[in-house]
This record gives structure tokens, sequence and C-alpha cells, in this order.
């Protein structure tokens, strides 16, 4: 008998009237609203406009959608073209199914499109939502806890998920909460990405690059908990596979990038006036360089009153001699 284990939701719809509130899409919106607002107010503090993190992901958004909902379909084609499916079922993405990596590939595709149109280098804003995307990631894991879906092997840990439907293959039973796992991890890389960004001010695409290369590493894990069917290669699930290639690709661009372009952008938007920090949250930086204007204001203040003075002398001097 279990003495505790994370209960899972009776159903992950409830209706309003007519209209039908998903779980899963739920989580799906709220996450993409807090990588806006964390993105926007990152993007202002690199000197961007307000505003603009939103204008692009008018862009990013859908392409992503489409891209994580592409991925999953080509890479689990048997839920919808086998024998006995219903092909039509594949666009009903309300009932989960997203792969991220077809999502940040076509909604890396959205942004560059977005960022095109506004004149804005692309790497510098992937660098001001990176964190974002992780939260927003952190947040639409609980998707699958409302769909009973993505869960580990069985276990009776304090913390084990509970999982009641017997539908598509689900055996009751307790198993390893691995969308809570992903979601924690995802946290922790939107943290480690915006404390890297502070402590080595990080450009031109390389916060971007720590959170891919970061989250890789976790999904590497995570995925070999997993007990849902995926295709295999080597005995690996096709996911860990993704996440190391991906990873690798990111840990070289982090190495070539720094060489090639170290530092900075001076100027993420064109036309913006800067906002006084450098990244999310640096108001120290921005409050020493206000310290410093004052300062070198003073002393200017300071040096014209010396002038002042010496002239007001020689003129008293001129006037004795005279």
């Amino acid at each position: 008998m279990e003495l505790a284990f994370i209960p899972s939701p009776s159903r992950g719809v409830l209706y309003l009237g007519p209209i039908p509130l998903r779980g899963y899409a739920f989580c799906i919106i709220i996450g993409v609203f807090v990588a806006v607002w964390l993105g926007n107010k990152r993007w202002i503090a690199r000197g961007g406009r307000a505003g603009t993190v939103a204008d692009i992901a008018v862009w990013a958004v859908p392409f992503g959608l489409v891209g994580g909902r592409l991925y999953h379909v080509i890479t689990d084609y048997e839920l919808y073209f086998s024998e006995g499916r219903d092909w039509v079922d594949a666009f009903k993405i309300w009932e989960g199914g997203l792969g991220i990596w077809g999502a940040i590939a076509l909604g890396a595709l959205g942004a560059w499109i977005g960022c095109r149109r506004r004149g804005i280098p692309m790497p510098a804003y992937a660098d001001a939502v990176a964190p974002g995307i992780a939260l927003a990631q952190a947040i639409g894991r609980w998707g699958n806890w409302f769909n009973q879906e993505l869960y580990g092997k069985p276990t009776d840990l304090p913390w084990a998920l509970e999982i009641t439907s017997s539908a598509d293959g689900r055996v009751p039973g307790t198993y390893h909460p691995t969308f809570l796992y992903e979601s924690l991890w995802c946290i922790g890389v939107a943290l480690l990405v915006i404390w890297a960004d502070r402590r080595f001010r990080l450009g031109h695409g390389r916060a971007f690059a720590l959170y891919v290369a970061a989250y890789c590493t976790g999904r590497a894990w995570i995925e070999y908990m997993r007990v849902d069917d995926a295709h295999h290669i080597l005995g690996l699930r096709l996911n860990v596979w993704t996440a190391i290639l991906v990873f690798l690709l990111a840990v070289t661009y982090l190495v070539l990038s720094s060489r090639k372009r170290p530092g900075r952008e001076a100027v993420v938007e064109p036309g913006a006036e800067a906002s006084g920090g450098e990244a999310d949250g640096d108001d120290e930086s921005a409050g020493e360089g206000r310290e410093d204007e004052a300062k070198a204001d003073d002393e200017a203040k300071a040096d014209d009153g010396a002038k002042a003075d010496d002239e007001a002398n020689d003129e008293a001097g001129s006037a004795k001699k005279s």
C-alpha cells in the first residue's frame, strides 16, 4: 500500500457550457505568456523596445506549434496511420503530442522571419528569450499530467505518480513522474541561463546555446526512464540520440562563437534607446552607471567653478595693478 503519491486528474478537460477547456492546451498557453513576459523584460534590459518580443512571437509561436506537431507525428506515425487508426487525429493537437525538437527548429525559423522584418539580429533575440522558453517547457509539461501520459517506470517512491486510466494500453499503478522531473529540470535550466548571462555577459546566441545544451543533458536521462512506446536505435530511444546530437551541436557553437565573436552585441535593436541594463535584472549595473554619470557631472561643475574663481582672481589682480 502506497503511503503517498501524486494523484492524476480524473479528466483532462472541463466544459464551460459548450466550450471545452483542456488542461494540455491551457498549460501551453500559460507557458507562451510566461516566455513572452520574461523575454520582453530581458530584451528591454539589453536595449530593445518593449513589445518587440511579442511581435516576433506572433511568428515564432505558430511555427513552433506546427513544428512540434510535425515532429511528433513523423516519429510516432503508427499512432495515426497504422491499421485501425484515424489519420484525422494527427491534427488534434489539443489531445497532446508536441515534440520539443520540432518546436524549437520551426519556431526558430518563425523567429528568424520576424527578426528579419524588424532588422534585429536573431542571436540577440534568442539569448533574450532562452530562459523564458525553458520556463514555458516547465509549465507545458504539466499538460502531460492532465493527459496521464509520458510517465516513467513503476515505483513506490512517495512522489510516485498514480495512473488511473487504462486507455491506449495504460496499466493503472504508480510510476516515476517524468513530467515532473523534466518540469523541475527546465526551471533549473532557466535559472542557470539567467545566472550565466549575468556572470559572463553571454552574447551572439551563446545564452540560447547554453539553454539547449543544459536541456539536452536532462532530457537524455529523463527520456531513458520513460516506458511509453518509442523507436529505438542501437538500444536507445530516438529522443535520447536526438538529445545527444543537439547537445554536441550546442556545445560546438558555444566554443566557436566565444572565439570568433567574444562579448555581447552593442546594439540589439536599431533605433531603440539603451535601457540602462545589460541583462535581466541587472539593475545594479544600471545604478552604477547612473552614479558614475552623476559623479562626472559633479566633477565637471566643480571644475567650472574653479575656473570661474581663477578668472575672478585674475581680474581682481589686474585691477589692482591698474
